[in-house]
């Protein structure tokens, strides 16, 4: 697809081109292909070579969609309409990264269990409510395999060539690429909480799941100090020692990520995005987004996506709370 990451295409090609070198003979074959046939370019400028066109497939093939940035803009008709046709042919269906939306839009995934990329798992949760989808690092589900992109690639090749070819073809492989252990799919995409928020202070980790399990229905701060055990002065002096920060802004800041996603990721309403965010009402989601990102919602909307991926929490307008 248009603007697709690079690093999982081809975490996902060199497993089979060392599990041909471990085996010493050709049991995998694979191509590049795009729909007209024409080179297409990736998230990062390069162009990759479509070695097919997507109508010049061989039969009985095995199809691995390759998303990326900005995946809603890139489904079109002829691309779900060949998929479609794929699936009925019996072949196996898969992707990496944002791939995976596309085989949801084509109705490839009712049924199955996938996964995303976590950056876009609020966006595709919201846009498919009716399809089972995991943090997992990847799923394989009868016919359908999903990885969440980058290295992850690495671990779903692994295991479809464990299950084919054995654990020593698959061990050997992952020798070959410095990738050692091979990662179970059930392990998450990104790091632990105590490593992303810099301290394992079990009082603390479980306040932050809390709030991060609770974005759309917010709790309050009394019930969050019932749930851990603690008061919300202990909270609060927490909050200050560890992330410099107070609970309410903290939490604040969770939704805000969370909205901010929604916004450039769905065609969801301002509004909508404002109520499953856990604001009361549009004005007041409005202020804060500006007063975090230094735009409102409906700027964001129109700002181009590659000025947009430049606006992070770490420079944005301090929100006092």
């Amino acid at each position: 697809m248009p603007e697709f990451s690079m690093l999982p295409v081809t975490a996902a090609i060199e497993p089979l081109r060392l599990a041909n070198r471990t085996v010493g003979e050709e049991i995998y074959r694979w191509h590049t292909i795009s729909m007209d046939g024409n080179p297409v370019t990736a998230s990062n400028g390069t162009e990759l070579h479509a070695s097919l066109k997507a109508e010049d497939l061989p039969a009985k093939s095995s199809i691995i969609v390759c998303g990326g940035e900005n995946i809603q803009d890139h489904n079109s008709k002829p691309v779900l309409n060949w998929l479609r046709r794929r699936s009925r042919l019996g072949d196996n269906i898969g992707s990496v990264c944002t791939g995976c939306h596309v085989l949801a839009v084509a109705g490839l995934l009712n049924g199955y269990r996938c996964t995303i990329h976590w950056e876009n798992l609020p966006s595709f949760s919201e846009n498919f409510p009716e399809i089972e989808v995991s943090g997992n690092l990847y799923e394989i589900d009868r016919d359908r395999s999903t990885c969440a992109g980058g290295t992850a690639a690495l671990d779903m090749m692994l295991a479809i060539i464990t299950a084919q070819q054995g654990e020593e073809v698959a061990a050997s492989v992952a020798d070959l690429i410095i990738h050692a252990p091979i990662r179970h799919h059930s392990e998450h995409q990104r790091r632990s909480l105590p490593a992303r928020i810099g301290t394992r202070h079990p009082k603390l980790n479980q306040i932050i799941q809390e709030m991060e399990t609770n974005i759309e229905d917010p709790v309050r701060p009394t019930e969050l100090a019932k749930r851990v055990g603690l008061s919300p002065r202990q909270i609060e002096r927490l909050f200050k020692r560890y992330l410099q920060r107070t609970p309410k802004r903290y939490y604040l800041e969770l939704r805000l990520q969370k909205s901010r996603l929604l916004l450039l990721q769905t065609d969801m309403s301002v509004i909508n995005v404002a109520l499953s965010c856990g604001f009361s009402s549009p004005s007041h989601f409005s202020k804060c987004y500006r007063a975090f990102y230094g735009k409102t919602p409906y700027r964001e909307r129109g700002t181009s996506s590659s000025n947009a991926s430049e606006i992070s929490t770490e420079t944005a307008t301090p929100l006092e709370i």
